[in-house]
């Protein structure tokens, strides 16, 4: 203490040194660059993907069932970066809509996407509240829409393709395709397998991805042979928590993917999984 009383000058400048380093290096990582990653959030029981586009440029599908979701971002997003262009609910269920009131609140969001279907909890009520406060421009998903992230990627939306206001809320899941060059994502909420199905039926080689978000965290109800035969994906994320009441995921899922030869990275066991993509090629960062 005494040495920093008497050096006070010389402390605060290499505080000062040091602040400057720390903000430069967040602005240098967050120019735009040559990959485009995408990040499953370790938010526990539930899903929250955060996709950032070679330019910077962002989607968030989901948040999760409560605030984790704020820390998650905080470490893959820069300190100074409080926008989103695009928020996504797939589905209004607390595991994925829970951390979007409070995402809403602290973000500056420009884009709201959602499905038309409404839930039982309180919460879609409460998120729908901060959305007109903020004016964020809210929009019915619909197939066939694209969302351009400005540097070649885009979102393609496959489902819903009607009016979903009277389904089951998991059976109105937004499922859609994130493109980066040669590579895809596909991302189904908690889409089930008779949604798999009819995609299947109706989009056929199109579907084909690299990468395949398990649907429903890994439960039996989703991640068919159907759907897996016309995606052939290298990689599988299962979003789910430690020790879940539902047992998810559940053994069938692991087996028709080990079957299947594809690499299961599951939220429980690393944490925030990072993918990264070239356009060329997807590795786990």
């Amino acid at each position: 203490m005494d040495y920093i009383r008497k050096n006070i000058t010389k402390v605060l400048l290499l505080v000062l040194i040091l602040t400057n380093v720390f903000i430069w290096l967040a602005v240098f990582e967050s120019k735009p660059g040559k990959y485009a990653q995408v990040s499953f959030l370790d938010v526990g029981q539930g899903d929250a993907i955060l996709i950032t586009a070679s330019n910077r440029n962002q989607i968030l599908i989901d948040a999760g069932r409560d605030k984790k979701v704020l820390r998650e971002l905080g470490k893959v997003m820069p300190f100074f970066d409080r926008s989103i262009d695009v928020l996504i609910e797939t589905h209004p269920d607390a595991d994925h809509i829970g951390g979007m009131p409070e995402v809403v609140k602290r973000y500056s969001v420009a884009n709201f996407l959602e499905p038309g279907v409404e839930s039982e909890n309180s919460i879609d009520d409460e998120l729908e509240r901060r959305i007109n406060i903020k004016g964020v421009e809210s929009t019915l998903a619909r197939s066939g829409q694209i969302i351009n992230l400005g540097d070649g990627s885009f979102l393609r939306i496959l489902f819903p393709d009607r009016d979903v206001s009277l389904l089951e809320t998991n059976d109105a899941s937004i499922v859609a395709q994130y493109f980066f060059g040669d590579t895809c994502f596909f991302l189904t909420g908690d889409s089930p397998i008779k949604i798999e199905e009819y995609l299947v039926n109706l989009y056929g080689e199109s579907l084909k991805c690299d990468v395949l978000k398990a649907g429903h965290h890994g439960s039996r109800t989703s991640t068919g042979d159907t759907l897996l035969k016309a995606l052939d994906p290298n990689i599988a994320i299962v979003s789910a928590g430690q020790d879940n009441t539902y047992g998810h995921p559940h053994a069938e899922v692991l087996e028709r993917l080990k079957q299947a030869d594809v690499e299961i990275l599951s939220t429980i066991e690393h944490g925030t999984i990072h993918l990264v993509s070239d356009g060329k090629k997807i590795w786990k960062k």
